[in-house]
């Protein structure tokens, strides 16, 4: 998929855009995983704003499908590192998305050795700050945040915790939030859905997305609508996504094959379905529209960033979700409720209410309309932009 399709329609560049030139260091698609998403979204957004991007990928075998990515580096390329560096050097601002697992080296601390040899400004977005990590984890991760102008995390939670429990300077640390590659809902669709509910002639429809595996926490909701079943009419439950292609290498299907047997073991089978059909974003926004609730029953306390509950919120659709750091923040105004992990019970009783309290779904999808223009990626890229303006010295200055 190109980036250019996460575009928002009629959208025009920002009043007085500087037409910035950014180096992007990152998966793209069409690789599979959420940090390629997230980086093809922001490329967009930039591009939308006025700006040029050329994507440097990494972890895609050499393959360049996307025309924003204009180098490869890859383990399997060595050739290409200078060739990568110079791209990234010809940049005004250069952003590097940081995850441990995709660079090479232990812990992904190849990306060291790039950024060591890039002059330009550069501006690392963590991903993923830990809890509790490994020292060479520690180690790495303070060691990327000391070779940036700048660190951007999208959360507070995350802030908190990268300032707090890592030796990274607090004042180059700042928060712009997950942007949403789905637009906000209008007025029309969002009564749609409550005259959907009103009528109580078709149940109730839940909704998870996203790729899967071990840790989405999808039994505790299969199980959740275990205890749903005195409802009238029973609620549905689309789960759609494919297995997450590393998990898929490991394990094949396990997990997918797990969650069928639970649903005939909870007697839900005929109330819950499994979608693996992919989407691009035209396809993706019709299928949130198609849900009354987003559910994320997600195992980890250790996820500061999620692009589907971003997602969700800015669709407008009520959200139940277990309590990791970015729905707890992000939901506390009340677009949704945030429920215990692994607690099948406490996540029935937050669907039970949403679906059968009509104000409550109208007043939680009000709320993430509300909250919903803020994320659009344009936005978000603003933020970027200005964040990078504040890292480029005019040559006149330099002179």
């Amino acid at each position: 998929m190109s980036s250019r399709s996460f575009v928002e329609p009629n959208v025009a560049p920002l009043v007085g855009s500087t037409g910035r030139s950014y180096g992007m260091l990152s998966t793209f698609p069409p690789t599979a995983c959420g940090i390629a998403t997230f980086s093809a979204a922001l490329a967009a957004g930039l591009v939308a704003n006025g700006a040029t991007v050329d994507v440097v990928q990494c972890g895609a075998g050499g393959a360049m499908e996307d025309p924003l990515v204009v180098a490869a580096l890859d383990e399997q390329g060595p050739n290409r590192f200078d060739a990568a560096v110079d791209v990234l050097d010809a940049a005004d601002v250069v952003i590097v998305q940081h995850e441990y697992g995709i660079y090479g080296g232990p812990d992904g601390d190849d990306v060291l050795t790039v950024m060591d040899a890039v002059a330009a400004p550069t501006i690392v977005i963590a991903h993923t700050v830990l809890r509790r990590p490994t020292a060479n984890q520690r180690d790495v991760l303070e060691r990327v945040c000391a070779a940036a102008a700048a660190v951007v995390v999208m959360t507070e939670s995350a802030r908190r915790r990268l300032v707090d429990e890592f030796d990274v300077d607090g004042s180059r640390v700042e928060v712009i939030p997950h942007g949403a590659t789905t637009p906000g809902i209008d007025g029309v669709r969002l009564g749609d859905a409550d005259a959907h509910m009103r009528r109580g002639d078709t149940s109730a429809r839940l909704l998870t997305w996203g790729l899967l595996g071990p840790g989405k926490g999808i039994e505790w909701a299969i199980d959740a609508m275990e205890s749903l079943a005195d409802l009238r009419p029973r609620p549905t439950y689309v789960i759609a996504g494919a297995t997450h292609p590393k998990v898929l290498a490991r394990d094949g299907e396990a997990y997918r094959h797990m969650l069928i047997g639970r649903t005939w073991s909870t007697r839900v089978a005929s109330h819950v379905s499994f979608d693996d059909t992919y989407r691009d974003l035209e396809g993706l926004t019709k299928l949130i529209d198609t849900a009354d609730v987003v559910v994320l029953p997600y195992d980890s306390e250790e996820q500061v960033t999620s692009g589907v509950l971003v997602d969700a919120v800015a669709a407008g659709r009520p959200v139940v979700s277990t309590a990791f750091p970015h729905a707890v923040e992000l939901l506390a105004s009340g677009a949704g409720i945030v429920v215990p992990q692994r607690d099948p019970d406490a996540l029935a009783s937050a669907i039970r209410r949403v679906v059968t309290d009509l104000d409550l779904a109208a007043s939680m999808a009000a709320e993430a309309r509300r909250l919903a223009p803020e994320l659009s990626w344009p936005a978000i890229a603003g933020r970027y932009d200005r964040l990078a303006g504040r890292l480029v010295v005019p040559e006149a200055v330099q002179a």
